[in-house]
């Protein structure tokens, strides 16, 4: 192949923000033209193939909230008082007599939209437990704890059980 001059340009030649539009041509064969240079390609050079580079953003999109878990409408329930994700069902509540670190808590069965950090033990009122703290995994609020093991037999029931502080969750859904 015969090189078309130094004013021509091949597609894959051309910077990624440069563009490629097809223009009619007299000859047969089809030619394509170069809009940051104005000239003629070559006409053996193909289109660049491909997606063409983001445009510059000029607003900044943010990620939905959307929840991991919705809990049925047709239940009582408790969301996160900060970002309203669903936290628990009112069945599973175990106990309303609790206190947390800042004031009183629910003891719950299950619960969803709620990650985990590290266990780890603490002396609490009702003796030496390791228990690993809540987050809400929509806005990353810290809830409460889990409790993951009881060193003491009287207390084995909490093992895998959930408290949350009633200053970060409202009750939602279906309470008169």
């Amino acid at each position: 192949m015969r090189s078309q001059g130094p004013t021509s340009a091949c597609p894959s030649m051309l910077p990624r923000n440069w563009e490629l539009t097809a223009q009619p041509s007299k000859a047969p064969s089809s030619s394509f033209s170069c809009q940051a240079l104005g000239s003629l390609c070559s006409p053996w050079a193909a289109p660049r193939v491909g997606p063409l580079p983001p445009a510059p953003a000029m607003v900044r999109i943010s990620k939905p909230k959307t929840f991991q878990a919705y809990l049925d409408d047709c239940h009582r329930r408790y969301s996160c008082a900060h970002c309203r994700a669903h936290l628990a069902n009112h069945d599973d509540l175990i106990s309303k007599s609790f206190q947390g670190s800042q004031g009183r808590a629910y003891l719950f069965n299950s619960v969803v939209n709620v990650g985990c950090g590290p266990a780890e033990e603490r002396v609490l009122l009702t003796g030496l437990h390791a228990v690993a703290d809540i987050h809400c995994e929509n806005c990353k609020t810290t809830l409460g704890w889990k409790y993951e093991q009881a060193f003491e037999s009287s207390q084995k029931y909490k093992e895998g059980k959930y408290i949350i502080e009633l200053n970060h969750m409202i009750k939602d859904n279906g309470w008169d």
